[in-house]
């Protein structure tokens, strides 16, 4: 897509993180600042690679940074966006890619696979998937709400459990994990959507939280968000009577999400998180659901961030995780080597210890 964008005139700067908003004199927005290059992790200039960022301009800047993005924080906080919406909850996802024989007797490219609960406990709110994919492989991932009560808990290490379980297990045996990554993910949904627009600028895709819950899928909609942001400021920027105002707010963007299919299937899933006080409320409303589709006459709102959800540490115990067999399942660093994740490090490199040797 990147290329098919250049061919068409459109500047794109990979690899170039925005780490500041640029406002106007009045207050809206005109851009964003480049993050500078060549810095250490001690924050000092390198002299051999140090590079200045720069400053990009436009008429309106869309921010489309994904699940809770630093500059789309600061715009939330500063345009008070939030004003008629819930707290924003996440979860932490987490997935390998397993690579497994295509003679696999249970191997079915295609087959989708869900489940809640195990191996949390019955207050955390959690689910998994399994995706078989052509040619030989199997995605299988854990998604962990962040309000879970104990302290001691830890998701990548209910993540790895959950592999153990007969029923996962069977899909993986035989095969070798070839990949793992982890992401934030937004599940306030509906009432958690911010105003999606503030002087100079608009949020699309996951910075504005338009993520189904029921479904855990954003793609689909952070597209069709792009889709009418593209065509609201398209018609406003080419509208003959348009004087350039950096203050302008482009509010046909809102009014038209409000109105797409998106605003209703989000509306459709509004309550499943809410319902989620334990597993057995949320099994319960899934029940529900079934026949109702989301059109019951009454709302479950988000209360309160994660955080306030979670309890001090002595009102729990230490949780004590299984070791790994390092065959299903892997220690962190492990992993980490998968994820194709480099960071830097300042020792020589006869100290450095490469994960999984």
């Amino acid at each position: 897509m990147g290329e098919k964008a250049t061919d068409m005139g459109v500047d794109v700067i990979p690899g170039t993180p925005a780490s500041e908003v640029l406002y106007s004199d009045n207050g809206s927005v005109v851009g964003v600042a480049t993050q500078d290059f060549g810095i250490s992790k001690k924050g000092e200039v390198k002299e051999d690679s140090f590079m200045r960022g720069m400053e990009i301009l436009g008429k309106q800047t869309v921010f489309a940074e994904g699940c809770r993005g630093s500059l789309t924080e600061k715009l939330i906080e500063k345009y008070n966006l939030r004003d008629k919406s819930d707290p924003q909850l996440y979860g932490i996802g987490l997935k390998e890619v397993w690579e497994v024989d295509e003679s696999h007797r249970l191997f079915q490219p295609g087959l989708v696979q869900h489940t809640v609960g195990w191996p949390v406990d019955s207050e955390t709110y959690a689910g998994s998937f399994l995706y078989h994919m052509k040619p030989n492989f199997i995605h299988v991932g854990l998604v962990v709400g962040l309000n879970y009560k104990n302290p001691y808990l830890n998701p990548y290490e209910e993540f790895q459990q959950f592999k153990t379980h007969p029923q996962i297990r069977k899909f993986l045996e035989g095969g070798q994990c070839v990949s793992y990554g982890a992401r934030a993910l937004n599940s306030g949904g509906y009432f958690s959507i911010p105003r999606l627009t503030f002087p100079g600028g608009l949020l699309v895709g996951c910075s504005a939280g338009f993520m189904n819950v029921l479904k855990i899928k954003g793609s689909h909609t952070a597209i069709k968000s792009g889709i009418e942001a593209g065509d609201a400021l398209f018609k406003k920027l080419t509208d003959p009577s348009y004087e350039h105002d950096s203050s302008t707010v482009i509010d046909s963007y809102q009014s038209n999400m409000e109105k797409s299919w998106v605003w209703e299937e989000l509306h459709s899933a509004r309550n499943i998180k809410g319902s989620f006080k334990n597993l057995y409320t949320g099994t319960l409303y899934g029940g529900f659901y079934k026949f109702f589709k989301g059109k019951e006459p009454f709302h479950l709102r988000n209360s309160g961030s994660d955080s306030s959800k979670t309890e001090p540490a002595r009102k729990h115990k230490p949780i004590q995780y299984p070791k790994h067999d390092r065959k299903l399942t892997f220690d962190l660093l492990d992993n980490l080597a998968r994820s194709g994740t480099n960071h830097e490090h300042d020792q020589p490199s006869h100290l450095v210890v490469k994960a999984g040797k």
